[in-house]
């Protein structure tokens, strides 16, 4: 970590810099990786020196530190974004379905889906994002996503959220080779029934619509 006296000044050119770098790390990390993701190639994508960047984040481990509560600003802003735009009279727990779906494929949701990969066989990413990973599916989901889906509470109301979550970032993360388009639509809409199910919304009783 960077010592006491190396912390650059609290000036506006300074945070605008810091918020620079830190906006090119998260799309780095995004559209290259984490192990392309190197305080060099940051700089160059920010178009600063190595000097500047040296000022602001001294090692790499500060530039990730940093990285992972910027991306957890911006996924609580996209989040906040999401649960403002439901359109008058529309089915909350399909926009918060629909909504979640979009956002994995945003850029802070996608660098933070690779830091997780990162962090399975490395323990100095594992534990940068554990505390923004705690975060993140206790009050994240369970506030945000909570208000979306407009669930109650108890164990079945958690299923439904938690089934929605992981059946949406599985999708996400996965390699459909063919017929994309098409297959993720007939597991968007089983998605949605089976949370309404749960949540025992609409009188659904069938998972799968003929």
């Amino acid at each position: 970590m960077a010592d006491v006296t190396t912390v650059p000044r609290d000036t506006p050119k300074s945070r605008r810099t810091r918020a620079r770098i830190l906006d090119e790390a998260v799309r780095v990390i995004a559209r290259k990786g984490y192990a392309a993701t190197t305080n060099a190639a940051v700089a160059e994508a920010a178009g600063i020196t190595r000097g500047a960047m040296l000022y602001h984040f001294p090692t790499r481990e500060d530039l990730l530190e940093a990285a992972i509560g910027h991306i957890q600003a911006q996924r609580a802003a996209l989040f906040r974004q999401a649960t403002d735009s439901l359109p008058a009279g529309g089915d909350v727990t399909e926009h918060a379905i629909e909504s979640y779906w979009e956002l994995l494929h945003t850029e802070p949701f996608m660098a933070f889906a690779e830091l997780e990969a990162a962090a399975r066989t490395d323990p100095t990413i594992a534990e940068l994002l554990a505390p923004a990973q705690a975060e993140f599916d206790r009050a994240q989901i369970g506030d945000h996503f909570l208000k979306m889906l407009h669930a109650g509470a108890g164990p079945r109301f958690q299923a439904s959220r938690d089934l929605a979550r992981f059946m949406l970032e599985g999708m996400a993360r996965a390699n459909v080779t063919y017929d994309r388009d098409q297959r993720v639509e007939r597991l968007l809409a089983v998605i949605k029934r089976a949370t309404h199910m749960l949540n025992r919304k609409g009188g659904v009783t069938d998972i799968w619509a003929e």
